[in-house]
């Protein structure tokens, strides 16, 4: 069985996140699993997050949501199958 995994990394994301989450809500059917990261204690909230999802679908449709999630500010995704 072959996983696709895609990988987000906002920067600022109290700023960018929001115009992020509508493209994967755009995209929900396509996401099996997703889990959100970042550094958070009591003294400290981190300016940036880790998305990381499993996704499903045809290549294409897969692409042109993380072209869509690139072509944001301070947004970078990539795809990787293992």
């Amino acid at each position: 069985m072959t996983y696709k995994i895609m990988v987000i990394k906002i920067d600022q994301r109290s700023k960018f996140a929001v115009e992020a989450q509508k493209i994967l809500t755009e995209y929900g059917c396509y996401i099996q699993v997703r889990l959100g990261l970042h550094e958070a204690t009591a003294e400290i909230c981190s300016t940036d997050g880790l998305i990381i999802l499993e996704v499903r679908g045809e290549d294409k449709v897969l692409n042109e949501m993380m072209a869509k999630l690139n072509g944001l500010e301070n947004v970078t995704a990539k795809i990787m199958e293992i």
